[in-house]
């Protein structure tokens, strides 16, 4: 029955705007919204209790047990809202470490397939359309260069008051690009049939527009 449910795959990099345009994509069609990040965060913060070092089968069960849930906007870990503690950069570092780890994906796989529900989803992530959804109706691959990668981060951590360094960021972030393209589970690549956006110097809004008007395109076709 899942597999009738649409889905919309939309991958990429570490700040390529594709949280924004899925949620926003997700708000206009009605569809449900799963911010795949989101959860190896959550396993990264997890595991930050405690000083001891967690073996990769110990942060599996971690992934496979997680008490979390998604609360609107709010994500919720053990009863306690940790959604600004997520967007630490700290946290996001960590997370690109955790999710190199072949059995932690393993753990969440399913977790991440039982967010395709009625009437539809809109999934986004770094293996989305190759990986957990390989049937998705639309794929997205959205990039950008890495210095406004860098720039727009830059800018969400100074409005949200958090002390920031733009060459430390953008470092960061070609890192975690070169470690998110290298492992050997799901790498970040983009699928054969996806649609290739370069948002440098496009704004969020005119994404959304593009990727609206392609799933349309792709809806008028099935009909």
């Amino acid at each position: 029955m899942s597999k009738a449910i649409p889905v919309i795959a939309i991958d990429g990099p570490s700040a390529s705007g594709k949280g924004t345009v899925a949620q926003q994509v997700a708000r206009i069609l009605g569809f449900h919204f799963l911010d795949s990040g989101a959860l190896y965060r959550l396993v990264a913060l997890a595991s930050f209790a405690g000083a001891q070092q967690h073996s990769e089968a110990e942060l599996a069960t971690l992934a496979r047990e997680l008490d979390a849930r998604f609360d609107g906007d709010r994500i919720i870990l053990e009863n306690k809202d940790v959604t600004d503690a997520l967007r630490e950069e700290s946290c996001g570092r960590h997370a690109s470490v955790v999710a190199a780890i072949p059995a932690v994906r393993a753990s969440l796989l399913a977790r991440q397939r039982a967010f395709r529900r009625e009437p539809g989803l809109v999934a986004d992530g770094r293996d989305m359309g190759t990986v957990v959804f390989p049937d998705a109706g639309l794929k997205v691959f959205l990039t950008a260069s890495a210095e406004e990668r860098a720039r727009r981060r830059y800018k969400q951590l100074i409005e949200k008051g958090m002390d920031a360094n733009l060459p430390s960021l953008l470092r960061d972030l070609e890192e975690r690009d070169r470690r998110d393209m290298a492992r050997s589970s799901a790498p970040l690549v983009a699928a054969a049939d996806a649609l290739m956006v370069d948002s440098s110097k496009l704004g969020a809004d005119q994404v959304v527009e593009l990727v609206l008007g392609e799933w349309r395109k792709k809806q008028n076709r099935v009909l």
